[in-house]
């Protein structure tokens, strides 16, 4: 599988409109990849929580109608980070979506953990509650969203789904940036699995991003990793080494703690 991680830049001086032209170009530019990944809310900036409730869209808005469209014109699968979606019939969601290369969406995953501890996201928007994963290709693609990468439990629950590979895109901030690249390395290791994980770069409301996108192995080994900066990161990844690695180094069939209780 070849996948490229497209670090958006956020600036908060360009118009959602503007931006979302720009991204949908990069996508196109990205013929020959079978997967592309956006960041996390790359649409406002994940810390710009004061434009959350005016930029919110429908899940059917904007965003997907571009964003469907570049995915059909590149022909590649296209995971667009994710968008502040309005319910007509509930809350915001922090909502990501998958794209075939036909343009067809093929998965949604709202976000189940929401940062900001008690302000900010968690409290503007309602948090998912169901784990989601794809098939593509020859892989189980897991959906997970920035915050959720400090849950482990979500992780290995995508994994007792099937998931090999697990993308993750964020904005995530430029303080916190070792953990960013801890966490990503750790989600790998202990589920035996690839991880693709995609942050934005700029700034967003104040706050820098790390940027510093990453793809990891199963044995933790990091593939590429992006700089600070607007930048494309394209890797070619072998998704049997997933189970060949699960093979050689059994661990999993070692758990105990977490496990489903024995019938009675």
């Amino acid at each position: 599988m070849r996948a490229s991680l497209l670090q958006i830049v956020v600036d908060d001086t360009e118009s959602v409109d503007s931006r979302r032209q720009r991204v949908a170009s990069l996508v196109r530019e990205q013929a020959g990849a079978d997967l592309v990944v956006l960041p996390e809310l790359w649409t406002t900036g994940a810390f710009a929580y004061r434009d959350f409730a005016t930029e919110a869209e429908p899940l059917e808005g904007p965003t997907y109608e571009a964003m469907a469209k570049a995915a059909s014109d590149a022909g590649v699968w296209l995971h667009a980070g994710s968008i502040p979606e309005r319910d007509p019939d509930g809350p915001l969601y922090n909502t990501s979506l998958l794209f075939s290369p036909a343009g067809e969406l093929a998965a949604t995953y709202r976000k189940i953990h929401r940062f900001g501890f008690d302000q900010g996201e968690a409290v503007l928007m309602g948090a998912g509650r169901e784990l989601v994963t794809a098939r593509l290709l020859d892989a189980t693609v897991g959906l997970a969203t920035c915050y959720d990468l400090r849950f482990p439990e979500l992780f290995r629950g995508l994994v007792d789904a099937g998931a090999d590979v697990l993308v993750i895109p964020a904005g995530w901030p430029e303080r916190r940036r070792e953990h960013w690249t801890l966490l990503a390395r750790a989600r790998a290791v202990e589920n035996q699995s690839f991880v693709l994980a995609c942050g934005t770069a700029g700034t967003h409301a104040g706050v820098p991003q790390a940027g510093h996108s990453i793809v990891v192995d199963p044995w933790g080994a990091v593939l590429a990793e992006a700089g600070p900066g607007g930048e494309t990161l394209t890797v070619s990844i072998d998704v049997g080494k997933v189970a060949a690695t699960r093979e050689q180094f059994p661990a999993l069939k070692d758990r105990v703690l977490g496990l489903p209780a024995p019938r009675r």
